[in-house]
């Protein structure tokens, strides 16, 4: 993976997150991307943390962004693999999150909202 591509990538991430701006979030996403998340299976009744499809992804992003306002992130360190860009942050809680996204091209396929054990 290109590290100019990828920081550019990160640098967006967070600037969209930061901004509330689905769309702008979700375009980086393929349609049939697949994302998991503990937050999920709070937010999302019955999906076990499992959201399947960008339509879906949209839902469980727009109802997080109601129910946390003042949602912010803040970047730590993002970690670079073959396919795979883990991007280490801190919320506006001050919680300690990893997102693990897997590329296919430049759209990410799959995804993990990881949070640090307490």
């Amino acid at each position: 993976m290109d590290r100019t591509a990828i920081q550019g990538f990160v640098d967006g991430w967070v600037r969209d997150w930061n901004a509330h701006d689905l769309e702008s979030m979700l375009a980086h996403y393929a349609d049939d991307v697949v994302f998991t998340s503990p937050v999920a299976a709070q937010l999302i009744e019955g999906s076990d943390g499992v959201v399947r499809g960008k339509a879906a992804l949209r839902a469980y992003w727009a109802e997080g962004l109601r129910r946390f306002p003042d949602l912010r992130f803040e970047v730590v360190a993002t970690y670079v693999g073959i396919d795979t860009v883990v991007i280490n942050y801190r919320n506006q809680k001050g919680g300690l999150v990893n997102e693990v996204l897997v590329f296919d091209g430049p759209l990410v396929v799959r995804g993990h909202g990881t949070y640090l054990a307490t």
